[in-house]
């Protein structure tokens, strides 16, 4: 039993011609041409698909085996799209967003989205900070003696306390973005576009995509190698060099 039909992306057409495949369910890709887009596809074989790991990896690695495959002009679509006929496309995309569509893939020709997520251990960059800054270890460790033993006498008021705990928090928010910076002041130059995306745990401190020139991407790479090497030791790098454009595919009506 299928469910209707199970889109993947869509291309320019003719799109993909030749293309061996195998999409969610091991079901076969193929095209649909509709006016001037080709639409991959596959038979849907169940009604709403989750949004497990393995259906997300499934779903992405169609998108990226057709670019790897020479058609790189791509528009992805949302995970788990489904429609029954293919005048819900004509009707609902590609008529009333035409023009939108067009000129996406003006813009994405030629060009490949990269990301770069920034994650650091704070614990060590603490005691990192607090070794180079006496004058707030010193504050930091009068703070934490009476903490420790209030026989002296001796208290701190609130504000105190305060104004202690708003300086280390404003100088890890220094040094954090001294990092950043330094990835954007580098980086943007070499991109069409770029977006920063939301934190996805505490331990990672930048989250960003970049819209960069099919062919650039070596040179975009020794850069990422260059901050690394800039920041060694202090961060952990999660460079992806290829992937479908989402962050740069959203249409406008």
């Amino acid at each position: 039993m299928t469910y209707g039909l199970y889109l993947y992306g869509i291309f320019p057409a003719p799109g993909p011609k030749t293309l061996d495949l195998e999409g969610l369910d091991q079901q076969p890709v193929q095209t649909q041409v509709i006016d001037q887009f080709a639409i991959l596809y596959s038979a849907a074989q169940q009604e709403r698909y989750l949004a497990s790991r393995r259906n997300l990896l499934g779903h992405e690695k169609v998108l990226e085996q057709a670019m790897h495959a020479g058609y790189r002009t791509l528009l992805p679509l949302q995970f788990g799209l489904t429609i029954e006929t293919w005048e819900t496309v004509s009707n609902q995309l590609l008529e009333p967003y035409h023009q939108s569509l067009e000129h996406l893939f003006e813009k994405l020709s030629g060009q490949r989205e990269v990301s770069v997520k920034l994650f650091w251990d704070s614990a060590a960059e603490l005691q990192t900070l607090m070794a180079e800054d006496a004058a707030l270890r010193s504050q930091r460790d009068f703070f934490e003696s009476l903490r420790s033993d209030r026989a002296d006498g001796k208290s701190l008021r609130m504000d105190e306390i305060v104004r202690i705990g708003q300086a280390i928090e404003k100088a890890m928010s220094d040094r954090k973005q001294t990092i950043i910076q330094a990835f954007r002041e580098t980086l943007a130059p070499l991109a069409a576009e770029s977006v920063e995306n939301d934190v996805l745990t505490e331990q990672m401190i930048y989250n960003a995509a970049y819209l960069i020139d099919w062919d650039a991407e070596s040179e975009f790479s020794q850069h990422i190698e260059a901050l690394d090497h800039q920041f060694e030791g202090r961060l952990k790098i999660r460079y992806n060099d290829f992937t479908a454009p989402y962050n740069f595919a959203h249409l406008n009506s």
